[in-house]
């Protein structure tokens, strides 16, 4: 037997030890005696499939470097064959070593290896890199690399050039197709998805569900419903991913009901011909329903899912988990731990850092060191990510003392901290304009041997931007396509170590979202001559622009009360292929609202629905408060109906627009009926009550006010901005000092600590009555909570006094201790009122919708 043979025949003996072949190959190979290349091949594909010997790999690769002719062994790491793919570093380092070499270029198929391996990393510009090499090689690109190439640029959302590479392939297959026609959709031009489709040879499933799903997410139903029905007509049955993918995309578009109607169709209409829900169709349902707060139809749902046995894995108990979290059902969480380990499904590090994150974001009910307590608990081993759960939460109080703790304490733990964690300390600190804590931070960075990325660099750019510091901004992406992250040195000494001349570092380039940023600052100062220099500049780089930079334009255009030149964005968009979705038309229609435009509004909507672009909750909102501003309320209050009858749930601020419309008339009976019908749709939501009374005040009623401050102190709601005192003094100026006498004392019965100087007013109006017993115990009291409290707040539940004072307190005057401090706010809390009126609640349970920002219109501030 051979040496090659026999060496051949020693590997496969201790194929099931890798680390032990490799060192018999070690062993009994060297340059005097090169292995044969199929044995290096047979080595090279068991050390690829268990990855505890892939730190053995350059070992192997030096030994190969060694032999006199190492060109064959490092085709042989990179041949196509192995089933399990090498660690990127690993391969690329091979490949380097292979090109150093000199010689024919490596095959094709090596390439596509390499760019296959790219893809899976995220590492586009690694596919570029690539492909010029291939081509300077002379390699033949074939149909697999092009399609690399293409996957590459339409991720990053390169879609013009990716379309004359589509157009260019001397051949392409159905995956071209549907690479190009999901970038499309990605971008938001599911338009143009649907022409590559169009221009198929036959229609395929596959493509035909990115693009449904694509128009689902664009707000444009209808011709996703045309589509659906082209397949169905051609004889392409839409299977349980088309469906999937519309429920999907209409949660996520926050058209949950018409999610749910697809769902409900295809559990009870399946005999038709419909495909039955599965796994999935059931998770995406349920996050659907979690996200937009209807967690009564969850719990629903998920009662259906035990039954048909469609909650054993963790997966689906994390997002059922995460649901609860979300909308502040920590008890109902915690139960739903226990039933996990009752059933026999293991929780993972995930399920604990639901928990973590959720309780960080819920800033107003839960403190953070009680979050911190739990982690320490020995529930749960924290890892990276719970640490940056906590990290954030501590960022975005603008604890960073905290924040800096928690990183010490991942050093003590052994929790290397990455690079997103110190981009959210990054980013929090240059929002707050905290520029030396940005320097300690990136020195800290630098020692740990952090470099910079894309994601840090826009950061910069964003925080530059907010901190009045726009020319240096777009001078350091003008820096960056020329130096990469080496623009960022003109910053100043503190990021120099954080930056080096390597050719990674001329690959951090500007992206959409850099662009995005740039252009937002921009068309916020109102410098749109500009932010039109840089849009051309970034088609110019071959970065397509999305819905959301045309939105930018819009939205700044509206700000600055030039609504002729937002719609000429609007028609721009669709001459660019770019439709417009219902983010955009909310923008346009939020500038006519400013203006009180509402017959202009009525036009877009109408636009909206002859386009199959869905109104929203937002849409009506803005309609609404432009019939409000015109005092044309009577043509405002049939729009609720309106909503509900396109299946669109009013929020808070549709409510409240009415509220404050009626009690502007004096229509405060139909006010109240508003509000009723508000607590049944909307849920019992303080900040309905605080409305409905800081309205009551405004106009003097009260009575009424005290009535609802009365329900309120028996429902145990904090109220902590609650205007009591102007409501106290209000009763006592209309000789009502009996009624702000037990309201003081219903304070004090049900434990509220509450601003002294409230027990004032009413003491003065009972000593004039006569009163004198009551008014000398009402100052005993004063004087005992004065003693307790000596100006510090209490603890849930409290009413606390704030800095603002209200014009309408006529004891502002005094400087008493604390006493005196006003409350910063003019709301309160309303009772609860009769239920909704017959016929809204036919539509299915509404109570628990999603809780919405309370202004629209701070949403619409935010953009970019």
């Amino acid at each position: 037997m051979s040496t090659a043979s026999s060496l051949l025949l020693l590997l496969r003996r201790n194929a099931a030890a890798p680390a032990v072949a490799l060192r018999l190959f070690l062993h009994l190979t060297s340059p005097s005696a090169p292995p044969p290349p199929r044995a290096t091949s047979f080595l090279s594909g068991l050390l690829a499939a268990d990855p505890s010997c892939h730190p053995l790999l350059p070992r192997l690769l030096r030994h190969l470097l060694s032999l006199p002719d190492p060109s064959p062994h490092l085709l042989s790491l990179l041949s196509p064959r192995h089933r399990s793919p090498f660690p990127l570093a690993f391969s690329l380092s091979a490949f380097r070593s292979l090109r150093a070499l000199g010689g024919a270029a490596p095959p094709t198929p090596v390439y596509n290896r390499l760019l296959l391996a790219a893809l899976r990393e995220d590492r586009l510009d690694l596919v570029e890199a690539l492909y010029k090499d291939l081509l300077l090689a002379g390699a033949t690109p074939d149909v697999f690399t092009r399609n690399a190439l293409l996957e590459a640029l339409s991720a990053a959302g390169r879609m013009d050039l990716a379309r004359r590479v589509f157009d260019a392939m001397p051949a392409r297959n159905e995956f071209s197709s549907g690479i190009l026609a999901r970038g499309y959709c990605r971008a938001g031009r599911s338009a143009d998805a649907l022409a590559v489709l169009d221009a198929m040879p036959e229609m395929n499933l596959v493509v035909c569900n990115t693009v449904v799903a694509g128009f689902c997410r664009e707000g444009r139903v209808d011709e996703a419903e045309r589509l659906v029905d082209r397949m169905r007509a051609q004889g392409l049955a839409p299977n349980v991913v088309t469906f999937n993918g519309r429920i999907s995309a209409l949660c996520k578009a926050g058209r949950v009901l018409e999610a749910y109607r697809i769902f409900n169709d295809m559990q009870e209409a399946w005999e038709q011909g419909l495909p039955r829900p599965d796994q999935v169709t059931f998770d995406v349902m349920l996050s659907g329903f979690c996200d937009a707060g209807m967690v009564d139809e969850a719990t629903v749902l998920v009662d259906i899912m035990r039954c048909g046995g469609f909650l054993r894995k963790v997966e689906s108990y994390n997002r059922w988990l995460s649901g609860l979290v979300k909308n502040g059902r920590v008890g109902e969480a915690q139960e739903l731990l226990s039933e996990m380990a009752h059933e026999g499904v293991q929780p993972n590090s995930y399920t604990y850092n639901i928990i973590v994150d959720g309780l960080c974001k819920e800033g107003k009910a839960f403190d953070v060191r009680r979050v911190e307590d739990f982690v320490r608990s020995g529930v749960m081993t924290p890892d990276v990510v719970t640490y940056t759960s906590l990290l954030h939460a501590y960022c975005s109080k603008g604890n960073t003392t905290a924040a800096n703790r928690i990183l010490d304490e991942m050093a003590q733990k052994g929790c290397a901290p990455n690079l997103f964690t110190y981009n959210v300390l990054l980013q929090s600190l240059l929002k707050a304009g905290r520029t030396t804590e940005v320097e300690r931070l990136l020195e800290r960075m630098s020692e740990k041997g952090y470099s910079l990325d894309t994601a840090s660099c826009n950061i910069i750019i964003d925080g530059l931007c907010r901190n009045s510091k726009l020319e240096m901004a777009m001078d350091i992406v003008d820096g960056m396509w020329n130096e990469g992250r080496l623009a960022l040195r003109r910053l100043g000494n503190s990021f120099v170590s954080l930056v080096s001349d390597s050719s990674i570092s001329k690959s951090c380039l500007p992206d959409r979202i850099t662009y995005s940023t740039l252009m937002n600052a921009l068309c916020k100062e109102g410098r749109f001559d500009e932010a039109k220099k840089k849009l051309v500049e970034m088609i110019g780089k071959d970065i397509s622009p999305d819905s959301v930079i045309y939105d930018t334009f819009i939205h700044g255009y509206c700000m600055h009360g030039k609504t002729s030149l937002a719609i000429k964005v609007l028609r721009d968009m669709e001459k660019r292929s770019c439709n417009p979705s219902t983010r955009s038309y909310n923008l346009l229609i939020w500038g006519f609202q400013e203006k009180q435009k509402s017959d202009e509004i009525l036009k877009l909507m109408s636009e909206m629905k002859e386009k199959g672009i869905s109104s929203n909750v937002m849409t009506y909102n803005s309609l609404i408060k432009s019939f409000c501003g015109r005092g044309m309320v009577n043509k405002a209050m049939p729009l609720l109906d309106e909503m509900l009858q396109n299946e669109i749930v009013p929020n808070v601020t549709s409510f409240g627009l009415l509220i404050k419309a009626f009690c502007k008339t004096a229509d405060f009976s139909a006010a109240q009926r508003v509000f009723d019908v508000a607590l049944s749709t909307c849920g019992q939501k303080e900040v309905l009550y605080c409305l409905m009374c800081t309205e009551l005040s405004t106009y003097a009623r009260w009575i009424e006010a005290k009535n609802i401050l009365e329900t309120a102190l028996e429902m145990r709601i904090s109220i902590q901005s609650f205007p009591y005192k102007r409501i106290i003094a209000g009763l006592c100026d209309v000789s009502e000092a009996d009624h702000a006498h037990s309201l003081l004392k219903l304070f004090i019965a049900k434990g509220y600590s509450f601003d002294p100087a409230t027990f004032m007013p009413v003491i003065d109006a009972l000593s004039e009555s006569g009163k004198k017993h009551d008014a000398d115990m009402l100052s005993e009291k004063m004087m005992e909570i004065a003693d307790c409290n000596d100006g510090q707040s209490a603890v849930s539940g409290v009413v606390t006094p704030r800095s603002r004072k209200h014009e309408q307190d006529k004891y502002a005057e005094s400087d008493w201790h604390a006493l005196l401090h006003r409350d910063d706010s003019a709301r309160t809390i309303m009772k609860i009122t009769n239920r909704v009126r017959t016929g809204w609640g036919q539509r299915g349970n509404i109570h628990e919708h999603k809780r919405q920002q309370d202004d629209d219109i701070y949403v619409l501030e935010n953009i970019g």
